[in-house]
């Protein structure tokens, strides 16, 4: 089996002959892939070249790693399978993991950079202020409602409201003046 090249940061117009004629300068390739986007059909902007011998592959790495290929720097390296890959994301940290704070903290794996411990995540906006499961009358009652008194109250006029001290004509209601007023 050969030895397989991940070449990475490639032009997205590259072709396969292009890609086949770069490397052919050390040695015959017996692979050549160029993935595409599922969706658009369009270049990922990688490739993954192979060659038989471990010596061609090695030259191969030195030199075309960090050097110019149509405008841009290429990024050759040993392709890696998929199941050693690195994960896309850390995984964060569960909620629901018991903390404790006995004892040294376990080490990193090797290979692995270490991660600081920024403490638990925020809690959820939505949630804030009440545990879940909690109902909104365990706070307590919040007491009698407020009357609010808004507009006028038009209706019949008690004989004991002394607010009104002189008679509207019916004739000319909307203006409020006495006939005798208007054309005096």
């Amino acid at each position: 089996m050969g030895i397989r090249l991940y070449v990475g940061n490639l032009p997205f117009n590259v072709t396969e002959e292009e890609l086949r004629g770069h490397f052919s300068t050390i040695g015959t390739l017996s692979y050549i892939s160029i993935p595409t986007d599922r969706e658009t059909g369009k270049q990922r902007g990688f490739a993954f070249v192979e060659f038989k011998d471990r010596a061609q592959a090695d030259e191969a790495i030195r030199r075309f790693n960090n050097q110019s290929f149509q405008g841009r720097s290429l990024s050759v390296s040993e392709a890696r399978a998929r199941n050693e890959s690195k994960p896309a994301a850390p995984a964060r940290p569960s909620l629901s993991r018991p903390t404790t704070t006995a004892g040294p903290e376990p080490a990193d794996p090797p290979g692995n950079k270490s991660s600081r411990n920024l403490g638990p995540d925020k809690p959820s906006r939505r949630g804030r202020g009440r545990e879940k499961g909690e109902f909104r009358a365990e706070r307590g009652p919040k007491g009698p409602m407020r009357e609010v008194v808004r507009g006028r109250f038009f209706g019949e006029i008690d004989d004991d409201d002394d607010d009104y001290d002189e008679e509207v004509n019916e004739d000319n209601f909307e203006a409020g003046v006495s006939d005798s007023e208007k054309y005096a």
